[in-house]
């Protein structure tokens, strides 16, 4: 694995492509999207509106022939990835099968399951790629309060994914293999051209020590991880939730496969504990709730568990960095672009302060403590 001070073309070749993808962002009109609804799918829309998105276009549409859909339209750069597209499309429908809440691809008049279409934005053709997705009801879990049966729920739901996903056969898999993919966690390294990016002195000190910690106490075991297929992004944007009791919520959906890639199982606990501290009031107690859901479907062995806090920490550092770094080439989305970071850059500094062996123990501890009932 190559690291900063040994550069390489290809990491050059990352960051030209990353300045891309946060162009090439699609930006249809209602009209526009209206068309490839009765064109593509035979729709008439009766109700559609933009949904926030970090580098695509997204829809919710009501139709007069009845029914809700999330039509997606990826940018440019991303579009000529289809054979990912093929797999994420591919494990959606497959999980679906197995009993998980996750949204399912609509075909088109032809059959297909995606089309890719020339559109013009407004600077000239592109080739965008399309898909429609059912639309699932219920609001993110970034909008509720999280108890710690729901937090529970959470690490269960990611560790059943993503042992369900090991299962999962495709003659694609292969391109799961995203070879220097920025926002995998063993990738830390690559975020080194984006850090002038941050604001002051005090962050940029914090996500360079996280990033030597990572190289010094995490890298060295990682060939001993578990791998598999991952969701790769089980945040509180992509968990949606419906009430089951005057006071409770049950899990009711699992969104957006983007970040789907061949990685380490341990990433995912990681991701998923810190996207819940960001949303809590209590954040330290939110990792060993977290813990146990995932412990109760796939038991971490003692190298993972040593690399949990260090890992999460890596994912503040993503989150920080990129969202920076993203905000500054488009200024008129920095409010959605910053709500993680925002948050984010208050809790890297309190774990950091409080160091490993203290989180840590404190996240086992709870874990270890917590039951079914709780």
């Amino acid at each position: 694995m190559q690291h900063p001070e040994t550069k390489s073309h290809s990491e050059a070749a990352l960051v030209k492509a990353e300045m891309s993808i946060e162009e090439a962002q699609p930006r249809l009109s209602e009209p526009q999207a209206s068309e490839l609804l009765g064109r593509l799918f035979g729709l008439t829309v009766s109700l559609i509106r933009p949904l926030p998105s970090y580098e695509d276009q997204n829809f919710h549409v009501e139709a007069g022939e009845g029914g809700q859909y999330l039509l997606k339209i990826m940018n440019y750069v991303l579009s000529q990835s289809l054979d990912q597209y093929e797999l994420q499309n591919h494990a959606m429908a497959f999980l679906h099968q197995h009993g998980l809440p996750v949204q399912t691809v609509l075909p088109t008049l032809t059959g297909t399951m995606m089309s890719l279409e020339d559109i013009d934005c407004g600077s000239g053709s592109q080739k965008y790629l399309v898909r429609l997705l059912n639309f699932l009801p219920g609001t993110t879990i970034a909008n509720i309060h999280c108890s710690p049966r729901m937090l529970y729920q959470v690490g269960r739901m990611a560790a059943t994914t993503d042992t369900m996903l090991q299962k999962m056969e495709h003659p694609k898999l292969w391109a799961l293999q995203r070879e220097n993919y920025l926002w995998d966690l063993g990738n830390v390294h690559l975020l080194e051209p984006y850090l002038p990016a941050l604001e002051g002195e005090d962050e940029l000190r914090l996500v360079k020590d996280v990033m030597k910690m990572f190289k010094s106490e995490v890298l060295v075991h990682m060939s001993s991880f578990r791998k598999s297929p991952i969701h790769g992004d089980f945040n509180d944007q992509n968990i949606i939730v419906e009430p089951d009791s005057p006071i409770g919520y049950r899990i009711s959906g699992i969104l957006d496969f983007g970040n789907m890639n061949y990685g380490y199982s341990i990433f995912e606990l990681a991701i998923t504990i810190m996207y819940m501290m960001i949303e809590s009031q209590s954040p330290l107690e939110v990792g060993g709730a977290v813990l146990a859901g995932w412990e109760s479907v796939l038991p971490l062995d003692e190298v993972e568990r040593d690399a949990l806090y260090t890992l999460v920490l890596v994912r503040f550092c993503q989150s920080l960095v990129m969202a920076h770094h993203t905000a500054a080439l488009r200024p008129e989305n920095k409010d959605y672009l910053m709500i993680t970071a925002r948050k984010g850059v208050r809790l890297l500094p309190l774990l950091w302060k409080l160091g490993k062996e203290a989180v840590l123990k404190k996240w086992v501890d709870d874990a270890g403590e917590y039951s079914d009932r709780k």
